[in-house]
């Protein structure tokens, strides 16, 4: 009766230790890459005239996972059409208090679905060409069909997707070449977060030009099933578009905006830095610190009254202000799925 007794926890003990390795197995998964691409222009902006300027920065944002085959596994798109306007006095009449949201925040409100020949918003069509690419290659993505319109040239995909896709193509192919193995796991979920505020922007006067600035922050991250993040990269775009006293617009607007990641030293922040360290650098090192947190932990970090971290660890690598950093942090694995 012992003998038996002692025979079946053997069992229940070897049938527990296999189930558990089973376990750990699957939550370890395998490594993926995780990707963020930012393709953003200023040549909507216009003069102004009989009505307000515009300065119009146009962000689109991809964030991408992928899998050792070079294959996407996941993919997020959205897009930030900041508009700020201005009179023919050279003043701003848009309200930069109100805050900017993304076409994906927008959702129905962003106004398309009334003039769609499909009925659909523009964060579905986004949706549709973002669960199309995956499975997809960088060459394939490339090679997606375009007609003369800049329309879909696939039947399947201009089925749901009918706005010009070119830029949709280059945001995503830039997030596939910029994916690293940041520490994604196979089965994470992805997320993206956008922030744009304007609160650098100022009238023309007798001293110089007028000044619309769209300063924009972005994050991909992984997060686990217990909702911890495992990858996250973080980068930022500064598009400024400048206006005289007549309202006519004095920068090149179609000169390429690069993001901070893209600047890399070109950006002049090193020799100005305590640490020696540039903007990308310091981005890196924040986005490698926050893996293993969740957005909660995030949102709680430490920020003295300088607006810079509390941790002393982080400090030696970071002496930005992390509050933009914590948020777009928190905003994208808030919104992981």
């Amino acid at each position: 009766m012992k003998k038996s007794l002692a025979l079946v926890l053997s069992l229940a003990l070897v049938f527990t230790t296999l189930t558990a390795c089973g376990k750990s197995e699957s939550k370890g998964g395998e490594a993926i890459k995780t990707g963020l691409g930012i393709v953003t222009s200023v040549a909507g902006s216009t003069n102004a005239g009989d009505e307000d300027g515009l300065a119009q920065a146009y962000s689109y944002i991809a964030a991408v996972t992928v899998g050792s085959d070079n294959k996407i596994i996941d993919c997020k798109l959205d897009a930030a059409q900041t508009n700020i306007n201005f009179s023919k006095e050279g003043k701003i009449t848009t309200d930069l208090a109100a805050g900017f949201q993304t076409k994906q925040e927008l959702k129905d409100a962003y106004g398309m679905k009334a003039a769609s020949s499909i009925g659909k918003e523009w964060y579905e069509q986004a949706n549709s060409f973002a669960e199309y690419v995956k499975g997809k290659t960088l060459d394939e993505v490339k090679g997606i069909a375009i007609n003369e319109e800049g329309k879909a040239g696939d039947a399947d995909l201009a089925s749901s997707v009918t706005v010009h896709i070119g830029d949709f193509v280059a945001v995503v192919s830039k997030a596939v070449s910029n994916a690293q193995d940041l520490g994604g796991k196979s089965g994470d979920k992805l997320g993206l977060g956008t922030t744009t505020t304007a609160d650098k922007s100022k009238d023309a006067s007798a001293e110089g030009d007028g000044l619309a600035e769209a300063y924009a922050f972005y994050s991909a991250v992984t997060v686990d099933s217990s909702n911890k993040i495992t990858s996250c990269a973080i980068d930022a775009s500064i598009a400024d578009v400048n206006f005289s006293t007549e309202g006519v617009i004095t920068s090149d607007i179609n000169a390429e905006v690069q993001s901070k990641q893209e600047l890399k030293d070109a950006y002049g922040m090193k020799a100005a830095s305590s640490i020696g360290k540039e903007w990308f650098e310091q981005a890196n090192s924040f986005a490698k610190f926050v893996v293993g947190k969740t957005a909660d932990e995030v949102k709680g970090l430490s920020v003295n009254e300088e607006g810079k971290t509390g941790d002393a660890d982080l400090a030696s690598s970071v002496t930005v202000h992390v509050a933009p950093f914590m948020g777009i942090v928190e905003k994208a694995a808030t919104n992981a799925k």
